[in-house]
Formats: C-alpha cells, sequence, structure tokens
C-alpha cells in the first residue's frame, strides 16, 4: 500500500495534478480543465476551439486548430464556509467537538496540461494531463461533527491520448482514452467508550481505464455545434484501515467465538467500490458578427451511481456504509466573446450546476447544494504564436444543511447549516508552433 501510494503521490506531482471539494462542478466533479473557456462559463465546451483544451472539451475539435500547439494552465480556488446554528448531542458521554469550524476546505491550485498536433486538415493527435473529479473537506480537531467525517478527500488524475477526423467542412469526429488514478482516504473520530475516541482511518487507490467520444457539426461557418461524452470509470480501491487510540496504538475490540472472547485488532485491509459517473456535454457556439461569439452549454452527469460509501475489510468486514443517494444532475451555462482588437478578446458567463445531493443523505463529507457561478476573462495574444488567458469566477451555493445520526446512533445527533463560496483565478499559456 505503502509503495502504491508514494508511486502516485510521484506521478500526481509529474502530472500537476491537484484537487478541491468546492470546484465548479456538482458532487466531486471538477470542472477546471480550461481558463479560455472559464472565462465565458464553460459555456462552449463542446462547440467553441480556442487552443489545445479542446482535447478534453471536445476532442472532434482537434481537428479545427490550424497547427501543433500546447496549452498549459492551472485555477487557484479559495472557498470559504460559514456554519451556523451547529449542534451536537452525544450518543456516548464526553465525545464529540464543541466547535463550529468553517472554511475546511484549504485553498487548491488545480493545474492541466494539453498537446493537440493536426497532421493535415482531415486527422489530428493531441494528450491531456488533467483532474476530471476530486473531494477534499478537512475539519480541525474540534470540529462538533467529528464522529461523523474529519479529512474526505478524494483524488482523480487523467491522461488521455486523443484523435480525431474531420470528414468535410461540416463533420468531424474525435475519440479519446483515458488512464485514471484515484486516491481515496476517510477518517473520523469514533466513540468508543465515554470520553474515548478512537483515530479512524481508511486510506486506498486503484486505476482504471475510460474513454471519451465527440462529434462537432457545422452547418453554416457561423454556427458551430458540438456533443461530448465521457464513460464512466469503475474503481476498487484498496488500502488499509486502522483505528488507534488517544495513545496512538491499535484499538481492538471483543469477539465472541467458540473458545470464548478474544480481542480483535482493529486493524485490517479494506476495500471501496467507486464509480466516476458518465457526462454527456451539448454546446452550441454561433458567431453573431466578426467580433462577437455567442455560446450555450448543457451538461448531464450520471449521478445516481453514487449511492453509498461502504468499506469492507478482508476480517473485519464492514467497516464504513454512509448512504449518499445522489440522483442525476442537470448543468446550463451562457457566455459571450467579443474580440476588441486582434491582440484582446473579452469573455463572460454564467453557469447553473444544479447539486446531486439530497436534504436526507447529505453529510459533512461534501456538503454541497446547488451552485451559480459568474465568470469574466481575457485573452491576450501580444504574438501570433502566443495567448495568455486570465479569467476569474465567483461561485455562489445556495445555503444548505447537514443533519445526522440520531439518539440511537453509536457516532451521536450532529446538525449544522453550510453556506459556500468560492473564488476561482485562472491563467493559462498557449504555445502554437
Amino acid at each position: 500500500m505503502k509503495n502504491k501510494f508514494n508511486r502516485l503521490t510521484l506521478a500526481a506531482a509529474v502530472a500537476a495534478a491537484a484537487f478541491a471539494s468546492q470546484a465548479q462542478a456538482g458532487g466531486y466533479q471538477i470542472n477546471e480543465q480550461s481558463v479560455s473557456g472559464q472565462g465565458y462559463g464553460h459555456a462552449g465546451r463542446s462547440s467553441n476551439v480556442n487552443d489545445a483544451t479542446i482535447v478534453f472539451g471536445n476532442p472532434a475539435g482537434m481537428s479545427f486548430l490550424d497547427r501543433a500547439q500546447v496549452s498549459v494552465g492551472g485555477t487557484y480556488l479559495d472557498v470559504s464556509t460559514d456554519l451556523d446554528n451547529t449542534t451536537y448531542t452525544a450518543t456516548v458521554p464526553g465525545t464529540g467537538g464543541t466547535t463550529a469550524q468553517g472554511d475546511m476546505v484549504p485553498g487548491t491550485l488545480v493545474p492541466y496540461a494539453f498537446y493537440a498536433h493536426p497532421v493535415n486538415e482531415q486527422l489530428a493527435f493531441g494528450f491531456g494531463v488533467y483532474a476530471p473529479f476530486g473531494s477534499k473537506t478537512d475539519y480541525e480537531d474540534s470540529f462538533a461533527g467529528r464522529t461523523f467525517g474529519t479529512l474526505t478527500e478524494v483524488k482523480v488524475m487523467s491522461a488521455q491520448p486523443t484523435v480525431s477526423y474531420r470528414f468535410n467542412d461540416q463533420w468531424s469526429v474525435g475519440a479519446g482514452v483515458t488512464y485514471n488514478r484515484v486516491d481515496g482516504k476517510l477518517y473520523r473520530n469514533a466513540p468508543a467508550a465515554p470520553g474515548v475516541e478512537l483515530d479512524s482511518r481508511v486510506e486506498g487507490d486503484d486505476e482504471a481505464w475510460g474513454y471519451n467520444l465527440g462529434i462537432i457539426y457545422q452547418p453554416i461557418p457561423e454556427t458551430t455545434l458540438g456533443l461530448t461524452y465521457r464513460s464512466k470509470v469503475e474503481y476498487t480501491l484498496e488500502g488499509d484501515f486502522k483505528a488507534t487510540g488517544p495513545d496512538g496504538s491499535v484499538a481492538s475490540r471483543p469477539v465472541e467465538t467458540p473458545m470464548g472472547t478474544v480481542m480483535v485488532p482493529l486493524q485490517d485491509s479494506a476495500s471501496l467500490d467507486l464509480t466516476t459517473p458518465e457526462t454527456v456535454n451539448f454546446s452550441v457556439t454561433q458567431e453573431m458578427t466578426d467580433r462577437l461569439k455567442l455560446m450555450f452549454g448543457a451538461s448531464w452527469a450520471r449521478w445516481s451511481r453514487f449511492d453509498q460509501i461502504l468499506v469492507e475489510g478482508e476480517n473485519l468486514g464492514e467497516i464504513t456504509k454512509e448512504p449518499q443517494n445522489y440522483s442525476n444532475a442537470w448543468a446550463f451555462a451562457v457566455g459571450g466573446e467579443y474580440q476588441l482588437n486582434p491582440q484582446w478578446a473579452l469573455r463572460a458567463g454564467l453557469s447553473i450546476d444544479n447539486t446531486p445531493t439530497n436534504d436526507i443523505d447529505r453529510s459533512v463529507r461534501i456538503p454541497s447544494d446547488d451552485r451559480r457561478i459568474f465568470s469574466i476573462g481575457a485573452g491576450w495574444t501580444p504574438v501570433d504564436n502566443m495567448t495568455v488567458d486570465l479569467a476569474y469566477s465567483y461561485l455562489s451555493e445556495r445555503g444548505t444543511f447537514v443533519e445526522q445520526g440520531g439518539p440511537t446512533d453509536s457516532r451521536g445527533q450532529f446538525r449544522t447549516d453550510y453556506k459556500n463560496e468560492a473564488h476561482g483565478f485562472g491563467a493559462q499559456l498557449t504555445y502554437r508552433f
């Protein structure tokens, strides 16, 4: 496990993959794979071909590029959270925290890199490294809901070789294969006896393959329609579970056997099945004038695949079971780009992202709700072969609440109101060969 973890850490560092839970997509999906697209709220993700980031947005778009190019960038997410009306009632006396801490998501950079190479007017190849999914909530030690979760982290890094073919002036198709690595951590404080909590930790990782498909249709030169499909990816995270007492030693629990009561260490191998959802994105880009483009996009994610967090041990059986019961969700975006002069392009966009969570099963691990994202951006091309893109986004999430546990739950009963918001600062460099 440790060797695998070290190799994954090195791979993630080389790929510059980082993650944040309150990123600009529902659930634990991440949208930050293009700063040029961030400026118009990713409204034209599947149809607006600006640079090499189209490798992710729609692989069919690579054949619309006029030359080889590389795009490297990232978005820094500054997330803040307010917690109000927090209450915790312990079932096991003397357990549970006392404070209602916000800002449990650390500031995070979400980077990416893409390369696209048109071979001729029909054929193009590309490659990308990016983060499609990720989540992290990290509460302080005295957090009132610590018996339900202290640290939750999911990291997914993807590498994608891609090919596209343009049949004629109107139609183009593309496909990519994705190699994906996932890391997961689930920590909480588990009440064991009056005044005693165990530090319960589950860690695991896995790798799996997926694919994506794209198509672009231009009925007339001023109108571009794009459709992209990204497959589900099925993981079985394999790792370790360990619960330690206040002195740092591995805790034990009594188990009745034919030979009498035996103390069994709370340490075991652990596994968790996780399926990231398939997604579909449709967008249209309309050139209104030589300088103005307007865009609309709609995305659908099959979040109903995420029904529970179930961790099982080889010897201990069920370690963690937390219902999630996500529902399929839609997101919509509108945006525009205005070419002020040959050097400057100005952008703006609005996104509406509906949450897959529900009021009954929402937890401290991913306490999100419906989101509204306002974006502005600009592209500066000082010379023909280089563009610098900058973008800013403000994410406002609808106030929501988390209510977990109950009088008979060993974890106790916890409730609080959440209000999340985030600022995203993006920068990207594109160089054309």
